[in-house]
């Protein structure tokens, strides 16, 4: 019987090992693009400091494709429309928030279609991410810009 039991949590242990690689592998491919930054969204608002997931984020012409980290989806989680987001504020972490994102980031208040959004990244990032929005085509205004 110990044999069993033996073989079962060996059998557990790879399983695990094998997602943690698969994860690690499909970060490094989502991060490989340029245009591509590691950041945080927030998905949920109704827990003080809560709601916060880490990702990988990959610019693409007029959309911020959001990969959550610990997902194995091919497929982005949330889509950034350039065109229907609008920069409310940016401010840094506070309380709960500075465990749940990385280490020196800032977090940029947004809205868009559907609703609030907030992202967290670091402070270059934020640079590229604002560029990014002001690099619209011609005769196309980014709502909000001003108020960053």
């Amino acid at each position: 019987m110990t044999v069993e039991v033996v073989l079962a949590v060996a059998v557990a242990v790879g399983l695990v090992a094998l997602i943690l690689l698969a994860l690690a592998l499909r970060r490094r491919v989502l991060l490989r693009p340029a245009g591509s930054i590691d950041m945080s969204l927030r998905t949920r608002f109704g827990r003080i400091g809560g709601g916060w997931a880490l990702g990988v984020g990959r610019y693409t012409g007029d959309d911020l494709l959001w990969y959550r980290l610990f997902a194995l989806s091919v497929k982005p989680s949330r889509t950034l429309s350039r065109r229907e987001l609008e920069v409310v504020g940016r401010r840094l972490p506070s309380g709960a928030e500075s465990w749940a994102v990385q280490a020196g980031a800032v977090i940029v208040e947004c809205q868009d279609t559907a609703g609030p959004v907030q992202v967290a990244m670091s402070a270059g990032a934020v640079t590229g991410f604002l560029s990014w929005l002001e690099s619209a085509p011609p005769g196309f205004t980014v709502p909000g810009y001003a108020a960053s």
